[in-house]
């Protein structure tokens, strides 16, 4: 990406990006923002191709230089276009170096380990993508609202108490601090829905027979829970929100700016890792040139 873009895309992100959660506040994001722009379908189309085919580039040096690993986040209610993002924004990336994990409730096995071990178990390795459709934030989002699914944790009474969501947060920001540390390069995305805008995409997915299988009795039981969840939300990002594993509150009524603006904060956290080509010494450049003028000398 050259340097104006970057300062492009640089200025829009900074609209969403939150590295202070001290004075965050969600109402202060607007679900339906476009930053001023006001493309068409087909021009964000394009746009859209073009930020792909940066990721391809920056993809194809972070899986050569085997060094950084990149984990992406991603987190919503019902409906917010978590799965359309990933498809999306995803598309021109090599499957050989980009994993994807959705995260469904905890089975027998998990639940006998911490909350953080199943996600442990699929981080991206070096050279890789990971991207966490839901994660480790479903313990203070999800259990946080329904709190009768810590009984189910097997969770001593000592462990237990008022505090459990606090110092749940607490060793999140620990352990993604511990992360970045280690090379890995976190970008967490909040997928940010009005609730106007969930209620029609519930509606398309009852009337349009194609789409039944996105729908269940269950997300509007969660749609009861709304006010509760954005408590949740506030709560986990003014907890968690530092430079080093910044919080992107993307607005997500408008599909297409949703999509731009996720490709630009995977794209700004690869470009701040100073991708390259690995840059082989001297010694190796010699041995390949030996290579070459015997391939070139052959006679075929």
């Amino acid at each position: 990406m050259d340097k104006a873009m970057r300062g492009r895309f640089g200025r829009l992100l900074a609209r969403y990006r939150v590295t202070k959660g001290k004075a965050f506040r969600l109402k202060e994001f607007d679900p339906a923002d476009t930053a001023g722009l006001d493309y068409s379908k087909a021009e964000a189309r394009e746009l859209l191709a073009r930020g792909t085919a940066l990721l391809a580039e920056e993809q194809a040096k972070l899986y050569a230089q085997d060094q950084w690993s990149v984990l992406v986040m991603l987190q919503a209610m019902d409906a917010a276009g978590k799965d359309g993002t990933i498809k999306h924004v995803m598309s021109g990336v090599n499957p050989q170096g980009c994993d994807v994990f959705s995260f469904k409730a905890p089975h027998a096995e998990e639940l006998d380990h911490d909350f953080l071990w199943r996600h442990v178990r699929r981080l991206p390795a070096r050279g890789h993508i990971g991207i966490h459709n839901r994660s480790w934030y479903e313990e203070v989002l999800v259990v946080r609202v329904h709190q009768d699914i810590l009984a189910r944790q097997k969770l001593p009474d000592a462990v237990r108490g008022k505090r459990i969501f606090a110092r749940r947060l607490e060793d999140i920001a620990a352990f993604e601090r511990y992360l970045t540390n280690q090379g890995t390069a976190i970008v967490k995305v909040f997928l940010h829905v009005s609730r106007k805008e969930q209620k029609k995409r519930f509606l398309e997915r009852i009337d349009h027979p194609e789409k039944n299988w996105k729908f269940s009795s269950r997300d509007i039981a969660e749609r009861g829970y709304w006010n509760d969840y954005m408590t949740a939300y506030e709560e986990a990002i003014r907890a968690t929100a530092a430079p080093h594993a910044p919080w992107y509150v993307v607005p997500a009524d408008n599909k297409w700016f949703t999509r731009l603006v996720v490709a630009g904060a995977l794209l700004a956290a690869m470009g701040d890792l100073e991708l390259a080509f690995p840059t082989l010494p001297a010694e190796e450049k010699a041995r390949l040139a030996e290579a070459r003028a015997k391939l070139v000398a052959e006679k075929d």
